[in-house]
């Protein structure tokens, strides 16, 4: 326990439950986004797939992961699918 007050002296503090689970949840949509776009060679799905698995690194509200994340989501389904010609 003297371990987590010493971290919490120097402004560290342990993510929430709900940020962690954000966290696996928005990087394994992103992993799945990511080999999706690579087999179906699909640009806008891999990139979103990749900003997906990196974006959690420089968020730090919890709000804003879920925000973010969401709008990722949509995003990979309006570009799922290849433009018609």
């Amino acid at each position: 326990m003297d371990d987590l007050n010493n971290l919490a002296s120097l402004g560290l503090t342990l993510p929430s439950p709900a940020y962690l689970f954000g966290l696996i949840l928005f990087g394994l949509i992103g992993i799945a986004a990511y080999r999706y776009g690579a087999k179906a060679a699909l640009a806008k799905p891999k990139w979103i797939g990749i900003s997906m698995m990196l974006y959690p690194y420089a968020v730090t509200q919890t709000w804003l992961l879920y925000a973010v994340g969401s709008g990722l989501c949509v995003a990979l389904y309006i570009y799922r699918k290849p433009p018609p010609q």
